[in-house]
């Protein structure tokens, strides 16, 4: 998928929401437990009551594999359903991979050519040939990780080096990378205020944004400092969509929530483009 595509769906559905798919074996509504693959069979449901109400999915990988071998099975599930009922669908691995040369490669590999993902999280704390080996990859998204949500992100992302925030600095050298057109950056709502000098860095790249929902953030504010005139953004909600009941209307309550988000999204649309 490319970015006119991405675009493409968002005017249709009126939608840039990007629901996290979490799954917490902990969390899922107990009646679940009984399925053969419970993660799979909550994602399904999901999947199929909020489709209509969102552009992008994104599964963080760090939930699957706590479960070994079967929670892999579900992701690699999960994406095979993805793309064979949703195809126009975006895909996020929510892996944050970081290494070099022929690890990174093979990282990619994983999550690109196994799994077929339409993009991956990267950490870019190592540079250049951490980054680039997912780059190799056409018609394939790598999202940066700039400016998280968390309270650490203060640790070191906007640390000043030599006068300018190391996040800025982060995206500035990532500009530089070859096939740079093929990124989009991690950019938390917990920290809109920033977006505006992003933007100033990275005025037509996608910003993947988590933060809206649980962690507070407010989406009007990533609309007003983050939205360019062909959208560029993927607001991302997780807990509040997936966890709105634990009851067997579970998937009907998500579809709700993930609804209440898909309008607000709509009249933004309407008032910016």
């Amino acid at each position: 998928m490319n970015t006119s595509e991405l675009l493409d769906q968002i005017k249709k559905k009126g939608s840039f929401l990007c629901i996290g798919l979490d799954t917490d074996l902990e969390k899922i509504p107990p009646h679940l437990l009984d399925e053969p693959d419970p993660i799979f069979a909550f994602n399904k449901a999901i999947i199929d009551a909020t489709h209509h109400l969102c552009v992008a999915y994104k599964p963080n990988t760090a939930f699957y594999e706590a479960y070994g071998l079967k929670g892999w099975q579900a992701l690699s599930r999960t994406i095979d359903y993805l793309n064979s009922a949703y195809p126009h669908i975006f895909t996020v691995a929510d892996a944050k991979r970081g290494d070099i040369g022929n690890t990174a490669t093979r990282y990619a590999e994983a999550f690109f050519n196994d799994l077929n993902f339409d993009s991956v999280t990267v950490a870019p704390y190592m540079g250049r040939d951490s980054v680039e080996p997912f780059l190799n990859f056409s018609n394939k998204f790598t999202i940066l990780l700039a400016l998280t949500s968390n309270a650490g992100a203060f640790d070191f992302q906007t640390r000043e080096i030599d006068g300018k925030a190391l996040y800025k600095r982060v995206l500035e050298t990532a500009l530089t990378y070859e096939h740079s057109d093929r990124l989009m950056f991690v950019v938390g709502a917990t920290k809109a205020e920033f977006l505006r000098e992003i933007r100033k860095i990275v005025p037509e790249h996608f910003l993947l944004v988590p933060g809206v929902g649980a962690q507070g953030g407010s989406l009007e504010e990533v609309c007003k400092y983050g939205m360019t005139d062909r959208v560029g953004l993927l607001v991302n909600s997780s807990r509040k969509i997936l966890y709105a009941s634990q009851g067997k209307d579970f998937a009907q309550a998500a579809a709700k929530e993930a609804e209440a988000l898909q309008e607000s999204m709509k009249k933004e649309l309407e008032k910016r483009m």
